[in-house]
């Protein structure tokens, strides 16, 4: 068993983490005419927000209960009910997911019993769904608010099958997908396509693909998501005749999908490698009962000529990774299948999945814990987010793009990592930074008759079938 090192140091010196209201959020903007709200302080969201803007690109819709100092002591019910009011009336959203952040936690707030407040004082407005979400951001990153947005939707929206009088399998070709948060709307959309060519239809929860993939819409402005899924799609996630679960991060929700409604699923730590991506494979033949499409075995068969062709590069690279536990997971396994050495693995909390992680050190840290750990030993490449790429420049070595947030690329957000396809571009890519440090190439041969100085040998030539010195006479 890996040994996780636990965090030593009160603060984080160089972030590397993205906080649990953020993941929170990030789960809402796949879910259609959603609209997230943090309660909290204005500088919370507007925080929150700035990152979600540099990573997309694009208007990110985001409310808050916009907490002061008074409110912060007294208490801030007030200021719930009256945000629920002001959205539902200007904004008319689907759905509202309520986040808790630090300021609120701290202060004591109960935010279910807030939004029992919010349905008897106004009753207009109980076609709206509202999803009250624990997600304090002085523990957990990113991942784990993530997942617990998503085990609240369940909880709020996804009927017991006894109750709603319901069984799996109702909608004999709907595939229910809980994709986690290290999949990027590029995952979103090959997987859907993927799922699709078995001849099923995928219900993702969420769908960024649909909602942050990037596109102009039809309305000039939209205070609201304008893509994702439907509410009503994710009230009959207990119709559908099996689930699958992308990231170790989402047990805890797939665990409460499965015993709320019945469906069987099948779940997966990561999808990038030959062999993760084989398993998702079987498990759809299996649910659908076709074979798999020649497309996709293409594919395959393309993955496979670029590792044979990528790991000269890549094998016996040294590797440093940084990121919420699923993507290290995923990075780190595929860098592993290919010969190369992860020196270390960094995350901002702890996670289960870690201590399956092929890595010489898994610690729960910062930048620079991992700058000390690793700085003697000259790493070859290092994957994080872009809060890392000033790292990589002090540590002297290459930089892969990874997570979020991405600020200083365009088109990040969009980047297919998983399946066959994705696995396959990110071995050229890694291969191509690993060329340009000169890792792979055949050196040239330098015979040593070619050393004037060394030999005193000017000329070489074949006589009768054997080669012939000619030496220099000194002076």
């Amino acid at each position: 068993m890996i040994e996780v090192l636990k965090r030593n140091k009160a603060m984080a010196v160089s972030p590397l983490k993205a906080s649990q209201p953020v993941g929170g959020v990030l789960a809402f903007l796949g879910i259609n005419r959603s609209m997230p709200m943090l309660h909290g302080s204005q500088g919370c969201s507007a925080f929150a927000k700035v990152f979600f803007v540099r990573h997309f690109r694009e208007p990110i819709p985001l409310q808050t209960t916009a907490m002061d100092q008074v409110s912060s002591v007294m208490g801030a019910d007030d200021n719930v009910v009256e945000g629920l009011k002001t959205v539902c009336e200007k904004n008319n959203p689907a759905i509202v997911g309520l986040l808790t952040t630090g300021l609120s936690e701290t202060q004591g707030t109960d935010i279910k019993r807030t939004v029992k407040m919010f349905r008897d004082k106004h009753p207009e407005h109980a076609g709206v769904a509202v999803v009250p979400v624990t997600t304090p951001d002085f523990t957990g990153s990113a991942e784990s608010g993530f997942a617990a947005a998503i085990e609240a939707i369940i909880d709020t929206l996804v009927p017991d099958a006894g109750e709603a009088n319901t069984s799996p399998g109702m909608r004999p070709r709907q595939v229910n997908v809980l994709a986690g948060s290290m999949l990027t709307p590029g995952d979103i959309e090959y997987l859907k396509d993927t799922i699709e060519r078995f001849g099923l239809r995928p219900l993702f929860l969420p769908d960024l693909g649909d909602s942050m993939d990037g596109h102009l819409g039809n309305v000039e402005f939209n205070p609201i998501t304008g893509g994702g899924t439907p509410v009503e799609d994710i009230v009959s996630m207990g119709e559908s005749v099996a689930t699958l679960v992308i990231g170790a991060s989402l047990n805890k929700a797939a665990d409460l999908l499965k015993n709320r409604t019945g469906v069987p699923d099948h779940r997966f730590s990561s999808l990038m490698g030959l062999s993760s991506v084989d398993k998702l494979m079987l498990a759809l033949k299996q649910i659908s009962g076709v074979s798999v499409p020649p497309r996709i075995e293409r594919q395959r068969a393309q993955l496979q000529d670029a590792m044979l062709d990528t790991h000269f590069m890549i094998g016996q690279a040294k590797v440093a990774i940084a990121g919420d536990p699923d993507l290290l997971y995923g990075f780190s396994g595929l860098m592993h299948s290919m010969g190369a050495e992860v020196m270390a693995a960094v995350a901002p909390a702890r996670a289960a999945i870690l201590e399956s992680i092929p890595a010489a050190v898994v610690k729960i840290g910062d930048l620079e814990d991992m700058e000390k750990m690793i700085a003697d030993r000259k790493p070859d490449l290092l994957i994080g987010n872009s809060h890392a790429a000033h790292a990589a420049g002090r540590l002297g070595c290459e930089f892969l793009h990874a997570g979020f947030p991405q600020y200083d690329l365009l088109g990040g957000f969009q980047r297919t990592w998983v399946g066959y396809a994705g696995t396959r571009q990110a071995l050229f890519d890694l291969a191509n930074l690993m060329t340009a440090r000169g890792k792979g190439e055949i050196e040239p041969y330098h015979s040593v008759y070619s050393q004037k100085q060394d030999t005193g040998i000017n000329h070489i030539s074949a006589g009768g079938g054997y080669a012939v010195a000619t030496a220099v006479a000194p002076g």
